[in-house]
């Protein structure tokens, strides 16, 4: 079965990230420039926060009506997410995105931030390997 941590070895580093005091404005443009659905909230020092996602925008800032100049990352961001370790396998990290509704599981090594896993990531991969046994 295979772990996160060969997942993460294949794809491109994706440290796509933004400061908790960046505006949410920035924050979509970043989205928008780099085709991504989600930041990673890094503090000063590379300290892992938080994710700030197109749901998160939807969900607390344009259904509000908040300003999107005025509004900051830290203030609509996910703190809690729940986690993988880098020893998990993509199956263990399956059942922790459906247990919680999530569509990104960041994953971390002895308590340091390595990558983020989305669901979209693990579907690609499952597309490689079929494409690999039937080409």
């Amino acid at each position: 079965m295979e772990k996160l941590n060969q997942l993460l070895s294949r794809q491109q580093p994706h440290f796509i990230n933004i400061t908790p005091g960046s505006s949410i404005r920035d924050a979509l443009c970043r989205m928008s420039t780099l085709n991504t659905e989600y930041l990673i909230v890094m503090d000063g020092k590379n300290q892992f926060l938080g994710l700030l996602t197109e749901k998160d925008v939807a969900r607390k800032a344009l259904f509000l009506n908040r300003s999107l100049n005025d509004t900051k990352v830290k203030d609509l961001m996910t703190t809690r997410w729940p986690f993988a370790d880098i020893n998990n396998t993509v199956d263990q990290c399956m059942t922790i995105m459906k247990a919680h509704h999530v569509k990104y599981v960041p994953v971390f090594e002895n308590l340091e931030f390595v990558g983020v896993i989305s669901a979209d990531d693990i579907l690609l991969e499952a597309v490689k390997q079929r494409e690999e046994i039937f080409d």
